[in-house]
């Protein structure tokens, strides 16, 4: 088989195992080493490129190894370069004092690039609620301008059909989609108590339909009474919102309310009790003995130091 029959060959393999967008991509991909001045970070990214033992571990392996895996960058109309995969890589590169960055070159529109950064990083296996929480909007709103569906099935919620797709790539419903995207709604102190997971996802929904001086006011409030809102009294304040009933001593009122789980408790080791407890006391017994017993030493003590003032 002559060269020219066997390159024939090879293309029409190519043509079945490839897409013809591949195929697109490849030939206006190119692979090259590129400075870290070269390159802009990708705009409202919301992947953190976080300083912890991870990124140390990663720095550590760059110096020894250098970086693996090119990261994937886009043609600026300036001649600069931005970031569209591998913002970890490039920080890990600049902290082992790699003079540059292997990348792969692409031409990308800023939807195809929204998506590829999204996915991209939504592999990782550490990702923080508010970070799903951006990504999932960024790539809702580029499906969205690349024609998908624009029904929209309640106000300020993604297109239906984006949900869908993000929903079913990421192997959960288009609702749990709907509520993260809900979630930059939220204040930036709420969002990072959702990521230090101070309060549940449900809640952070529910106080992201209050506007931001009922949020701050929410939030005060929640200095004030050391709380933070359960998903009942988050509920009962979107409740009072919608019926135009939300003011500030609303929320006053439901943020003062004693929550179980959040009374103060002090716990014994029942066997530190036993030697001096008198035995055959039921529960409420026992917590009636250790009460007075207590009232009594506090009694001696106010004695005591009435004595020494003396």
């Amino acid at each position: 088989m002559g060269k020219r029959s066997a390159a024939g060959l090879l293309t029409s393999v190519d043509s079945i195992f490839t897409t013809q967008e591949e195929r697109d991509n490849a030939q206006r991909s190119y692979v090259t080493d590129l400075s870290a001045a070269e390159i802009s970070d990708f705009p409202n990214h919301p992947f953190k490129v976080r300083m912890d033992q991870s990124m140390v571990e990663l720095a550590e392996s760059v110096k020894q190894h250098g970086v693996l895996v090119p990261s994937l960058v886009r043609p600026m109309p300036d001649g600069s370069y931005q970031m569209v995969s591998g913002h970890r890589r490039k920080r890990a590169a600049e902290l082992a004092d790699l003079p540059t960055v292997p990348c792969i070159i692409r031409e990308l529109t800023d939807d195809e690039a929204i998506i590829v950064m999204v996915d991209s990083n939504l592999q990782r296996e550490q990702i923080l609620p508010s970070e799903k929480a951006f990504a999932y909007k960024l790539k809702a709103d580029a499906l969205k301008h690349q024609g998908q569906r624009t029904d929209i099935t309640s106000e300020q919620i993604a297109p239906k059909l984006s949900t869908e797709v993000i929903g079913e790539q990421e192997g959960i419903s288009k609702d749990t989609v709907k509520r993260y995207i809900r979630l930059t709604y939220l204040i930036p102190e709420f969002l990072e108590k959702m990521d230090k997971g101070e309060i549940a996802l449900s809640v952070g929904v529910e106080l992201s339909f209050l506007d931001e001086s009922s949020q701050r006011e929410v939030l005060e409030q929640c200095v004030i009474n050391d709380c933070t809102p359960s998903y009942s009294q988050a509920w009962r304040m979107h409740k009072a919102d919608r019926e135009g009933a939300l003011t500030k001593v609303t929320i006053q009122t439901i943020m003062s309310e004693e929550k179980a789980n959040q009374r103060e408790t002090v716990k014994v080791p029942i066997s530190r009790l036993r030697g001096v407890l008198p035995q055959g006391l039921d529960a409420k017994k026992t917590e009636d003995f250790i009460i007075k017993a207590c009232n009594h030493y506090r009694k001696y003590l106010i004695r005591q130091r009435n004595r020494d003032e003396r």
